[in-house]
């Protein structure tokens, strides 16, 4: 049996929601089935879950709601009126909304119960409309499916009991409209995933459920090797490692949220990326292990918005403590960092730029002068990063010099090298202005 998650663009409109159900209906195998809210229509639309922390946002700083209820309402009642199914889900989505938004409760839980309304209606409707086309299909609310999730508002996280109760899904001969993004804690108190969430919520119903593949449908036909902004139709990725496709999603493959995997990596489920307009095509498989004979390197991903933090001391090495001063210093000031490579004397810490705000950025270096007294401290920022992914990556001979190689053909500097603290990947460090030309020389070597 098969787990299949609908990702924002699948559900869109009633156009995308017609595939959905052909989709189902071409697989009795597909029994549980993930939405996640209505996505974009067109380039210059807005998805509903950002139209739903706006109301959120105006509610919990008393503004009037009304104006930003309705575009939210319409979205719902064009899918609803093409589908040509019961005008009673609109009543109860408009329903649900008033009582968030009238409730005694916290402005967080307010914006959590808001936030998964997208989720929620996507899942009813998809539910109603599989019905009104033959198919025996019941919406599952995640209290009911089991997914009991911590109390941490905007950043859940499963609880293991969850799995045990959610295998009791299986029981069901009708197909199970499930939605993403939220779960329940043991007390009842609605709470969410961080964003991207349904795709976490896919992964988990489908390690619940012990399924023999893992379907997480959206507007794309496969994984490339490299973002198509920068080459032009890259090839696509067939096979791919469970560690693979966690690197490649750190590093700007924006197909699976970086958490997503994880329950799915733990049962060793299959995965597959499909697409809702295309779904004969045969997809990405995302593997527990692969043939030793595929190729090794399989993606080129990249990132730009980082910054570093360069130190430099004679002796650091010899000086007890030293990492564990300056990663307390960033800890204090509520900073986390991304990579740490160090060499005798010096040492790089790796941070997205955000986390470190221009405002915060004197203080920082002030603490790091007075608590470590380096010789010398500096900030560089518009940072990009390149990710070369592949198992056996550090195992392959002369894999770093093709690598160096291609970037310095391209006449771009390395700023930064991070090779060895990940089995299947090598990071390279440099300004983002150059990040178009290094990337189109490193696909060129390792892929044409």
């Amino acid at each position: 049996m098969k787990v299949a998650k609908f990702g924002g663009s699948s559900v869109a409109n009633a156009e995308q929601l017609r595939k959905v159900g052909n989709i189902i209906k071409a697989d009795p195998q597909r029994r549980f089935i993930v939405v996640s809210a209505p996505g974009k229509r067109f380039k210059s639309d807005r998805k509903i879950t950002d139209m739903l922390i706006e109301l959120g946002e105006v509610h919990c700083n008393n503004g009037q709601t009304d104006e930003y209820v309705y575009p939210i309402m319409q979205r719902f009642n064009e899918i609803v009126e093409e589908l040509n199914i019961s005008g009673e889900i609109l009543e109860s989505i408009s329903q649900s909304i008033q009582s968030i938004l009238h409730s005694k409760n916290s402005d967080p839980e307010k914006m959590d119960a808001l936030k998964s309304i997208g989720e929620d209606s996507s899942a009813k409707i998809l539910s109603a409309y599989l019905n009104h086309i033959g198919i025996s299909a019941k919406y599952v609310n995640p209290q009911d499916a089991g997914i009991l999730v911590s109390n941490e508002p905007g950043n859940a996280k499963i609880l293991p009991e969850s799995y045990e109760k959610i295998y009791n899904l299986r029981d069901s001969e009708e197909v199970l409209v499930i939605p993403g993004f939220f779960g329940y804690t043991k007390n009842g108190k609605l709470i969410t995933f961080s964003r991207g969430g349904s795709d976490i919520t896919g992964s988990i119903v489908a390690a619940g459920v012990k399924a023999g593949l893992y379907e997480n449908f959206t507007d794309v036909d496969s994984v490339f090797s490299v973002n198509p902004a920068f080459v032009k139709d890259p090839q696509k990725i067939t096979t791919l490692t469970y560690k693979e496709m966690r690197e490649l999603s750190y590093a700007g493959f924006s197909v699976f949220h970086d958490e997503a995997l994880i329950p799915a990596y733990k049962d060793e489920i299959p995965v597959c990326i499909k697409n809702t307009n295309n779904p004969e095509a045969p997809g990405t498989y995302i593997v527990s292990e692969k043939k030793p004979s595929e190729k090794c390197v399989v993606g080129i991903a990249s990132d730009t918005g980082f910054c570093s933090i360069y130190i430099s001391k004679y002796l650091m090495n010899r000086e007890i403590g030293f990492g564990r001063k300056l990663f307390h210093i960033l800890e204090d000031e509520g900073i986390s960092f991304e990579h740490a490579p160090s060499g005798i004397d010096d040492m790089s810490i790796i941070l997205r730029e955000s986390g470190l705000p221009i405002a915060k950025e004197k203080k920082i270096l002030q603490r790091i002068q007075a608590d470590l007294h380096p010789d010398l401290i500096s900030i560089h920022r518009n940072l990009a990063m390149i990710m070369i992914v592949g198992e056996g990556l550090v195992r392959t001979i002369g894999l770093a010099q093709k690598a160096t190689t291609a970037i310095a053909s391209a006449n771009v500097n390395i700023e930064m090298i991070n090779q060895g603290s990940s089995e299947v990947s090598m990071m390279f460090g440099i300004k983002a202005e150059d990040l178009d030309k290094a990337v189109k020389s490193l696909y060129h070597v390792f892929f044409e």
